[in-house]
């Protein structure tokens, strides 16, 4: 007699098809140009990055273009020198003008254009990472950087497009910096020199006390004195006469 195993073999049929569809649908993630660390702080300065990840498998990227939100200047950017690339700023009219440490700056920072050497670049399977430093950082929520990426065959990938609150991260994504509100100034900060002041006060005033009450006590045990003596005098008197 011949049993048949038909459960089992559903069961790894079933499995197979399930592992199947799980790996034909995990494919790998399109990875894009980022900022980091993605939070500041408005008014604060920061030392940031732009992370440029390689998503060609037979070219290079060879320049990175940076371009700054027209409605969010910052009056401050510095790069950091990077082997192999060069960079250029370019700047553009503010108008209001940007408030920062007591000038009025009427110029802005709008692009940072990155271009690797002959020969350089970032290779598929690399990323590398363009660190500058702003500040300070406007009242705004957010800085969106629009970013156009070359490859060494002539293609262009533009991470250009906004993410809109609730929906979903767009397919080309622009590098996003959340910026939070400046912590006020607390109103008890200087509590504790005023605390201190005060605690000076009363040791002064304990100390005059202090001095006062063992003049008081000298000068109690001196008139004791004086009149132990007084008495005793008095009482030899008598005992001599007779």
């Amino acid at each position: 007699m011949i049993r048949l195993r038909r459960p089992a073999t559903v069961a790894a049929l079933t499995l197979t098809a399930v592992a199947t569809a799980v790996l034909g649908l995990a494919g790998p993630a399109s990875a894009h140009v980022t900022i980091n660390p993605a939070e500041g702080t408005q008014g604060g300065y920061g030392r940031f990055a732009f992370r440029v990840p390689n998503e060609s498998d037979t070219a290079s990227t060879v320049k990175v273009e940076v371009n700054l939100p027209e409605n969010a200047p910052v009056g401050s950017v510095s790069t950091m020198p990077v082997a192999g690339w060069t960079v250029a700023v370019e700047k553009r009219k503010v108008d209001p003008p940007i408030e920062m440490h007591g000038s009025q700056l009427t110029e802005a920072v709008s692009k940072l254009t990155f271009t690797a050497a002959p020969n350089g670049g970032v290779k598929p399977g690399e990323f590398q990472e363009f660190p500058v430093s702003m500040g300070p950082l406007p009242q705004a929520d957010t800085m969106v950087f629009k970013v156009l990426q070359t490859y060494s065959d002539g293609n262009v990938s533009r991470w250009i497009e906004e993410p809109a609150p609730g929906a979903e991260e767009p397919e080309n994504p622009a590098p996003v910096l959340k910026l939070a509100a400046a912590a006020p100034a607390s109103p008890g900060a200087s509590a504790p020199a005023a605390a201190a002041a005060d605690d000076d006060d009363d040791d002064d005033g304990s100390g005059a006390a202090t001095a006062l009450g063992v003049a008081g006590l000298v000068a109690g045990l001196g008139g004791l004195a004086l009149g132990g003596l007084a008495f005793a005098r008095t009482r030899r008197e008598p005992a001599a006469k007779s």
